[in-house]
């Protein structure tokens, strides 16, 4: 394979311009845009010369295909930073809207499981494990750093499984870990799950919280919110695949496009879907074939299934979507913060003035809100969406 054209990505019936850079076939042994990341026959489609024709000949080609207005939300933390880090707004023509919506796992956990983790925390012998961002953010009246600087026993962990190793090494104690997170963290606190129970460990629970992605895109769509395309989520794709999405794309008017975080990779993800909604054809494209197989990972959702079954979850700024969450199954009610604890925790209030629940809708952007950059600030947040990097609130005020 020493030389590719895009003949195949071209639309049926679509011309290409002979003057865009698109038309020059690319020559010379593919390779990977990472050097990092070698790329193998499996790893490759006609997407694969296109990432490297370079920043310059991707803005052209959507800019000279771009005619009419279209809306484009990305739905994944990640490329929400890469977007604002990268100035991916500023090299659009004015005819495509980048709007984000709830691809934060932090921003999307809901104010009343803030609540409930730090009621745990508050808890006699009761250590709470937690990822980093998540201490931050604000419950009702606290949140899980306040918690900590005033005692509690809060701890920051980068891998579910170092809540095996703190139950072990603390036997008299309940240790919770807070498991939240899409497709992409699920898989761990499952693997966490099961081997607290083949491992007798009586003292671990998981206080979930994981969602899926799929029902939440539907909602969106479902609530009216202008959406033409879906930027869709690299990672969470990994372990879901390439289905979910031609699923939606059957039951909606809508276009799907899996793509990776660099600048050429995030450009091209927006021209397949300029080409796409315009022009027609296959309107979900998998721009991230280096990481993303048209199969995902059947085993870690295998393994997901095993542990976990599905319900209806509550979604900051989307209400209760049904069947987006996911449950401890009773096999393994044991390892269920819920039912170990049985806390009652009256519902959550969010800040007054604060708009994240219509940021992660695309109603409005983080600039709208009266808080932001005021009350509201990295370095003191008022509301979810300012407190991870990958929140739209943060990368807005970091970026732009």
């Amino acid at each position: 394979m020493n030389g590719y054209s895009i003949k195949g990505f071209i639309p049926q019936g679509r011309a290409l311009d002979p003057e865009s850079p698109l038309a020059t076939p690319f020559r010379g042994k593919p390779r990977s845009m990472n050097p990092c990341l070698p790329c193998s026959h499996s790893g490759m489609n006609k997407f694969t010369p296109l990432v490297r024709l370079g920043i310059d000949a991707l803005r052209t080609a959507i800019s000279r295909e771009s005619e009419k207005p279209i809306t484009l939300m990305e739905v994944c933390g990640s490329h929400t930073m890469a977007i604002s880090r990268f100035g991916i707004r500023s090299l659009l023509p004015e005819t495509i809207r980048l709007i984000s919506g709830p691809g934060c796992p932090v921003c999307v956990t809901e104010i009343t499981y803030i609540d409930y983790a730090i009621a745990l925390s508050r808890q006699h012998e009761t250590i709470v494990l937690s990822y980093g961002d998540l201490v931050r953010v604000p419950g009702t009246h606290s949140n899980l750093e306040r918690e900590r600087a005033g005692g509690a026993d809060v701890r920051i962990v980068y891998s579910p499984m170092q809540a095996l190793e703190t139950a072990r090494e603390n036997p008299d104690k309940e240790v919770v870990f807070c498991g939240i997170g899409f497709e992409t963290t699920t898989p761990g606190s499952a693997v966490l799950i099961k081997s607290a129970a083949e491992q007798n460990i009586g003292n671990l629970s998981v206080l979930g919280a994981h969602k899926t992605m799929k029902p939440a895109m539907k909602a969106l769509l479902e609530s009216g919110t202008t959406i033409d395309g879906y930027i869709c989520p690299g990672h969470v794709s990994v372990i879901t695949g390439m289905s979910m999405y031609r699923e939606l794309c059957n039951e909606y008017p809508i276009s799907c496009t899996v793509t990776g975080f660099e600048t050429e990779e995030i450009l091209l993800g927006i021209l397949s879907l300029v080409r796409s909604i315009q022009y027609g054809g296959d309107p979900v494209q998998n721009a991230y074939p280096r990481v993303v197989r048209e199969e995902g990972n059947p085993k870690a959702r295998s393994l997901v299934a095993e542990v976990f079954e599905p319900s209806d979850a509550l979604w900051r700024g989307l209400g209760s979507i049904k069947g987006s969450g996911l449950t401890v199954r009773r096999e393994y009610e044991a390892f269920d913060a819920y039912e170990r604890f049985g806390l009652e925790v009256e519902e959550g209030v969010e800040p007054k003035g604060c708009r994240c629940g219509e940021v992660l809708r695309g109603v409005c952007t983080p600039a709208e809100c009266p808080l932001f950059g005021n009350r509201c600030v990295p370095g003191d947040p008022v509301g979810a969406c300012m407190v991870s990097s990958e929140g739209s609130c943060a990368a807005w005020y970091n970026y732009s």
